[in-house]
């Protein structure tokens, strides 16, 4: 007999939960960089086409499929078409993936909420972070870091106690607790950094529109990849979502909440990011372009130095940042790994605390154990590029023209079923930009991203080690996704 699906206790409830999954860490420290790489305020035009024309859509049919087929991806796509259950596989070894060392950059930033009191980084933030914290090595090393070690257990401690909680008193009460708890830690922060001396130099860098970039087609490239990345769209997380939603839910009208949500908190970021920056390049004397960066860079090296400027308010503006990035990153971090536990649970009948605690217990020894090395830093960027621009962006491109190109019959299905609960109907408009749009946008940045790695490597790592913590976390997701499909369903 199958076991009844948990359930959101309210849309509510789910539409917190998908907030809390596509605002994470990158909202923080990718959007205001990619803006400003790609033509600042004019970045703004191809960023919302691209919202409208590739993110919703894709978002949409996330939600109709899980929806419809109350399932996480490997189940749900398993119904669409047999052989489309090794792509939801695909999708599931990817989170797996993301959550190993997502988990890494969370206790990052948990443990500089407690560096932000008496900014014990000092003055060379750089020197701080790579060596004294992270303890990184020159070349490739397995030595034990203690206190990245501790991190990493207080990390994945807080993630398994959420997900053991279930759909309900777990995922739901945590995105409750924590979506508002973000909302007024970053306005209080951004309010904080545009009352900074030289604020304006941060948002003219933002917002003046370079309208030459229009015509490149990098710039598109850029805020199409950004879209797929943002949204948490084409690897599982809000196909599995959707799943859990009672029969009768207003799915596109949830997916347009979220996706506007999610745009405007990247808003939201790129203001206070950049309105910081701005003080800290005006006080230092400098170009605005000498103190602007993205990613690691941003959060650990920049900010902290930033915050060493401000005098009486740095403590307080630091503990700010710093748990914005956690709390971000812990919801984030909870719906990547309901992928995997959902899709074990469907798979093979295990209850939720036996899925918890082989995939996100069995997880975390892996984590723990590659994340607590002097190699950490290394193997994070690594594994973060392979799983992005190609673990990602395959798996989305796959279920994408799997459905719209070889089974076009169950794309009228599933339009059928979100237009029969929904308050704004699909019709020939999604299809269009479902069948040509995305599929060609994705295709373009996959082969783009694959040129690049074969011919260029990454950031200048030797070969072996691209080899090993790269492709052959690529040939995991293949081997995985083939070797999974191949198990036998629980009766």
């Amino acid at each position: 007999m199958t076991k009844q699906r948990e359930n959101w206790s309210a849309r509510s409830g789910f539409i917190l939960a998908a907030i809390g999954s596509a605002v994470g860490l990158g909202n923080i420290w990718r959007f205001p960089y990619v803006t400003y790489e790609n033509g600042g305020g004019a970045f703004l035009v191809p960023y919302l086409i691209a919202l409208f024309t590739a993110g919703l859509p894709l978002l949409f049919l996330d939600y109709a499929v899980g929806h419809k087929y109350r399932g996480a991806p490997p189940t749900a796509y398993k119904k669409v078409s047999k052989p489309m259950e090794a792509v939801g596989w695909w999708q599931v070894m990817v989170t797996l993936a993301i959550g190993a060392y997502y988990a890494s950059v969370l206790s990052w930033a948990g443990s500089y909420i407690f560096f932000s009191w008496g900014q014990k980084w000092g003055e060379d933030t750089q020197t701080f972070f790579f060596k004294n914290y992270l303890e990184t090595a020159d070349t490739l090393a397995f030595g034990f870091v203690p206190h990245l070690f501790f991190g990493l257990l207080i990390v994945w401690g807080i993630t398994m106690l959420i997900l053991y909680g279930g759909i309900k008193k777990g995922v739901e009460v945590a995105n409750k607790i924590f979506i508002p708890l973000l909302i007024v830690l970053f306005t209080i922060l951004v309010i904080q950094a545009i009352r900074l001396p030289g604020a304006s130099i941060g948002l003219d860098a933002l917002f003046t529109p370079d309208w030459a970039a229009m015509t490149n087609y990098k710039v598109w490239l850029a805020a199409y990849g950004h879209i797929f990345f943002s949204l948490s769209v084409g690897f599982g997380i809000m196909l599995t979502y959707a799943s859990y939603l009672k029969p009768k839910s207003n799915v596109i009208g949830s997916g347009i909440v979220v996706g506007l949500a999610n745009s405007s908190f990247e808003l939201l970021a790129g203001i206070g990011v950049f309105a910081a920056l701005g003080f800290m390049a005006q006080s230092a004397g400098v170009e605005f372009k000498d103190v602007v960066s993205g990613g690691i860079g941003l959060a650990f090296i920049a900010f902290p130095k930033l915050i060493s400027s401000l005098g009486a308010g740095a403590d307080l503006f630091g503990f700010l940042f710093f748990s914005s990035l956690v709390v971000a990153g812990i919801t984030s971090m909870v719906s990547i790994l309901q992928v995997p536990i959902s899709a074990f649970q469907d798979k093979l009948g295990w209850s939720r605390a036996k899925a918890v605690t082989i995939i996100a217990g069995g997880l975390a020894v892996i984590s723990i154990g590659l994340f607590s090395t002097h190699s950490a830093i290394k193997f994070v960027d690594i594994i973060d590029h392979f799983a992005n621009s190609i673990g990602i962006v395959f798996g989305a491109l796959l279920s994408i023209v799997m459905i719209t190109w070889f089974k076009r019959s169950k794309l009228f299905e599933l339009e059928q079923h979100i237009n029969a609960i929904s308050s704004i109907q699909m019709g020939a408009g999604w299809r269009f930009m479902l069948t040509i749009v995305t599929p060609l946008s994705l295709l373009i940045a996959f082969v783009l991203s694959i040129v690049s790695l074969v011919s260029n490597g990454y950031e200048g790592y030797p070969t072996s080690m691209l080899l090993i913590f790269g492709w052959g976390v690529v040939l995991l997701f293949i081997l995985g996704a083939l070797a999974l499909s191949q198990l036998k369903d629980h009766e």
